[in-house]
């Protein structure tokens, strides 16, 4: 990110916050008497810190008993405070000692500092962005020792990274919207441990272009191998959460795919990825030959229909790239009948469809984690951390899909009902 777009997003965290109570100008004067250095400024904040955490469980306190320190009690009132008992707690400055007052029956729960805990307000968003970027326990363990000066076990992260686990449940079976005009299928490869053998499993995404144009993650899906009987669990659980209808469905030719999808949902148009068949088109070619055999591929996906695209396949085949490269040929004939429904499209749709790009920025993401780990030992650890990486991306502004006010125009034309219905 740029220093301009940093400022810009913490001014915009800054606004979001609302404007900071005023310090009176009587109390820093008493607090800063002449020039500090650093460590005189941090130790200033801890003991500002710790100040107002005993004062705010003071008050708490006050409100769970239903009287000030010297009042009387309430009438029939029996319980009362019982000193104060000291707790360490680790802040975004440091950790800090704190004395937190304590009730003679012991039915006090403190809010801010609940029973237990030992990190405060803010602390464990911190642990799960350091996560979340693929650190491991160990790593933060190390981060914190050496940010905060304080040392903690594993047993004092892992509950907050477990956390995530509910969160990421939750995510997956929320409901969905009753239609999709587009709906992207992509998958990476991720290393996972079971049984003590470390083996490559596919992790599986859905990426939904709702009826605004607006970009929805439907869900991550973990697989050994995939197939049409995973497929099938992969679109029964979409219309079980509410998913009544996709139009198109982008695929990087994943087997079984269109079968599956087909047995869920019949009317669904099947469309191959473009982009991803240019590419492993050239993963065949040699590097020096890759520039050229793009640009003599280009007239097959850019015709204007489905005859002059098969007419101009046939010229690339009979000429020198095909007969020095058929492999190329073949992959292209193989995947031909969900090419061809690229060109029964207008432009506006086929730019939306082109290619899975829009679901490759996600995809970086988590392939960042993915490089960062080396392997995961369970299926639950690899969706836990690649759905804070999606959180993250998603969490920032997202744009609608390119020109799509022109493009639902043309959905609501070529699908009729089935688009209008859907948007109410």
């Amino acid at each position: 990110m740029d220093m301009p777009s940093k400022r810009r997003t913490l001014a915009a965290q800054a606004a979001a916050r609302g404007p900071l109570p005023e310090v009176p100008v009587e109390l820093l004067d008493q607090l800063v008497k002449g020039p500090m250095t650093p460590t005189e400024v941090q130790d200033l904040f801890l003991s500002l810190q710790k100040a107002v955490i005993e004062r705010a469980m003071s008050a708490e306190m006050n409100l769970h008993l239903g009287y000030r320190p010297g009042e009387p009690k309430p009438e029939g009132q029996t319980n009362e405070r019982n000193g104060a008992s000291g707790k360490t707690v680790l802040t975004e400055r440091g950790a800090v000692r704190v004395e937190l007052p304590r009730d003679r029956d012991g039915s006090f729960e403190p809010i801010l500092i609940p029973r237990h805990e030992r990190r405060f307000t803010g602390f464990d968003d911190k642990i799960i962005a350091m996560y979340a970027r693929g650190m491991s326990v160990r790593e933060i363990q190390g981060f914190i020792a050496e940010s905060y000066g304080t040392q903690v076990s594993p047993d004092f992260i892992s509950p907050v990274t477990d956390e995530v686990m509910a969160e990421t449940i939750a995510w997956q079976s929320r409901p969905l919207e009753p239609m999709y005009p587009v709906v992207f299928f992509d998958a990476l490869r991720v290393k996972i441990r079971g049984d003590g053998v470390v083996s490559n499993k596919a992790v599986y995404l859905a990426l939904g272009i709702q009826s605004d144009g607006q970009r929805d993650v439907l869900g991550l899906w973990v697989e050994q191998t995939e197939g049409a009987k995973f497929w099938l669990k992969v679109f029964n659980d979409l219309k079980t959460r509410g998913c009544q209808d996709i139009l198109i469905a982008v695929v990087d030719g994943l087997k079984g795919l269109a079968e599956a999808i087909h047995t869920v949902y019949p009317r669904t148009t099947v469309q191959t990825c473009i982009v991803h068949l240019i590419r492993n088109s050239l993963d065949y070619a040699g590097w020096k030959d890759r520039k050229l055999i793009a640009q003599a591929l280009r007239p097959i996906y850019t015709a204007v229909s489905e005859e002059t695209a098969r007419g101009a396949l046939q010229a690339f085949a009979a000429g020198p790239w095909g007969a020095k490269y058929p492999s190329i040929v073949q992959s292209w004939q193989r995947a031909w009948e969900h090419v061809t429904p690229f060109f029964a499209f207008p432009p506006e749709v086929r730019r939306v469809i082109y290619t899975t790009n829009a679901i490759e920025s996600l995809n970086m993401q988590m392939r960042k984690i993915i490089k960062t780990r080396g392997h995961f030992p369970t299926d639950e650890a690899a969706i836990k951390r690649l759905w804070l990486a999606l959180r993250n991306v998603l969490a920032k502004s997202v744009r609608s899909t390119f020109d799509w006010k022109r493009a639902m125009n043309q959905f609501a034309i070529l699908f009729d009902e089935r688009f209008m219905l859907a948007r109410g």
